[in-house]
């Protein structure tokens, strides 16, 4: 039997799930461990806009797995050997961020999927032991038991959902705001909450579960996430760790100060 933990996330992707990440930057596993402590479902590396390195990343990956949480990955722009790596070490998906045509979707999967649906290298060793199977069960399993997922971030993007969605090894899309309200509005502001975004959200929720692919998305603050939650996705990054840690003391000056 696969890990519990290890094994949770792709099990429970779909179907309005409504799952909630942290989400973490800052370079230091414990961090990530402290977090997957406090009630997320799963708690997402960030080796993008974060300073997470790959060492700080294989570190985090096993202080999410020993709380009995399942980590993800977010891979630097076009990384795609750093996501089979991060699936060697013990992460359960990876996001990539930045596709925007079916071909950048195709080479995501191959390097994310065994065959016959990719062509990902075999060298599992150390998720080989965190997933609990032999070597021909993790073989035949993996590609159901890791998720890639795709971050929609543009015009170009969202013109090709349909097709990136259709790729055979794409689990599902990770909807970046910021970004996309950057492109939406042709370089004018950074809006999240812009209708025109709202508008975006709404579109690919739609596409992703007309097709049974999860809808995954960030939010910038707990309200924002439980009103992405109530819509219906199924992923829902709970900000990061940097903005937490200030709202935290922020929240405490306030009583002491009250």
């Amino acid at each position: 039997m696969p890990n519990t933990a290890f094994a949770a996330l792709s099990q429970r992707m779909g179907g309005r799930s409504g799952l909630l990440s942290g989400w973490v930057s800052i370079p230091d596993p414990l961090v990530a461990g402290i977090i997957a402590r406090e009630g997320v479902d799963c708690v997402t590396l960030d080796m993008q806009h974060g300073t997470v390195d790959v060492a700080c990343a294989v570190q985090g990956i096993a202080q999410v797995l020993l709380a009995g949480r399942p980590a993800l990955v977010r891979v630097p722009v076009g990384d795609f050997a750093t996501a089979s790596r991060m699936l060697d070490c013990g992460a359960s998906g990876i996001i990539a961020p930045m596709v925007n045509t079916v071909e950048d979707a195709r080479t995501f999967a191959r390097f994310t999927k065994f065959p016959p649906l990719g062509e990902r290298s075999w060298g599992p060793a150390i998720a080989l032991g965190l997933s609990g199977l032999g070597m021909q069960d993790y073989l035949q399993n993996a590609n159901k038991l890791t998720c890639a997922i795709a971050m929609i971030e543009t015009r170009e993007a969202l013109a090709a959902l349909d097709d990136i969605l259709a790729v055979e090894g794409i689990d599902g899309v990770f909807v970046g705001p910021s970004d996309l309200s950057i492109a939406l509005s042709n370089g004018a502001h950074v809006d999240p909450g812009h209708k025109d975004v709202s508008d975006a959200l709404d579109h690919v929720l739609a596409r992703c579960h007309a097709v049974g692919k999860a809808a995954c998305v960030f939010a910038i603050n707990g309200e924002r996430a439980g009103d992405l939650r109530r819509r219906g996705y199924d992923l829902i990054a709970l900000a990061n760790d940097g903005l937490q840690l200030r709202l935290g003391v922020q929240t405490m000056i306030k009583q002491a100060e009250g």
